[in-house]
């Protein structure tokens, strides 16, 4: 892990000390950093919007830009993208060198023009996301999860942020293997992920909430020619384990469900 990080997020949670202005929320020499900061930023009528930004430090940063993920009570989910993607934008032209406070003032000083060109082409681009993607293509993401204590609640969460990222794909039950299949852009995969592994998704044994702790990546990869794509996000019950391969084969992805779901019955 870069000493620069360590220094940088010493110097944050000095400079953003109130009350959950500045939140740790992972360390790991593997992984990275992950933290979110919490900001007021006035609007265009000069009114507060209270900004989350959710940032993740790879183990190579700053030489690796970081991902980052933006929510608000104030603003819709188009907007809280538009941010991340300017934020993005802007993380570019200070690679190399810690750059989260600089992106933090920028975004302080520049919200209120976001949030003005956002409103003017919001049914411009909302027209053109449904036909196009980021350069990088539209990627695949298996996962499994341990299990569900709350699982209607969880249901309706992967549901809400597949539906707000844009993502297609399966969350799907049989017996005790619980797997989410998601594809679409491949930043909107990153900030799935992120959200799942930082959000209080489930509940304790003691019925508190809590984060996904036991969630394992088992594929991630560009969608290939053989592969067909989803057009929704579904929720599927399988009973058996041939249901369940059924519905990676009718989607390509036989040589998938090989390689990662037997092992799972182990």
């Amino acid at each position: 892990m870069s000493e620069l990080a360590l220094e940088e997020l010493s110097a944050l949670a000095a400079i953003y000390c109130e009350p959950d202005a500045c939140e740790v929320l992972a360390v790991s020499e593997i992984d990275g950093i992950t933290f979110r900061i919490q900001i007021n930023v006035k609007e265009l009528l000069d009114t507060d919007v209270l900004l989350k930004l959710l940032f993740h430090l790879p183990v190579n940063y700053p030489s690796t830009l970081p991902d980052i993920s933006v929510s608000s009570d104030q603003l819709t989910r188009a907007q809280c993208m538009d941010v991340r993607d300017k934020l993005l934008e802007q993380a570019k032209k200070h690679l190399s060198e810690p750059m989260v406070h600089d992106l933090i003032l920028w975004i302080q000083e520049h919200l209120k023009y976001i949030i003005k060109q956002s409103a003017t082409v919001c049914n411009e681009k909302t027209t053109l996301s449904k036909g196009t993607t980021t350069e990088d293509g539209i990627w695949m993401l298996l996962l499994h999860l341990d299990h569900m204590r709350a699982k209607a609640k969880y249901v309706k969460t992967v549901e809400k942020w597949a539906s707000e990222l844009r993502l297609t794909g399966r969350l799907m039950f049989m017996g005790k293997i619980i797997l989410i299949l998601l594809q679409g852009d491949r930043s909107n995969i990153k900030e799935y992920l992120i959200l799942q592994k930082t959000c209080k998704v489930d509940v304790d044994s003691s019925g508190k909430k809590c984060k996904e702790k036991m969630i394992s990546i088992l594929c991630e990869t560009k969608v290939q020619s053989q592969h067909k794509r989803f057009q929704t996000f579904e929720v599927k019950e399988h009973s058996t384990l041939d249901e369940l391969q059924k519905e990676f084969e009718t989607a390509g992805l036989t040589s998938l469900f090989s390689e990662f779901v037997p092992p799972l019955l182990k």
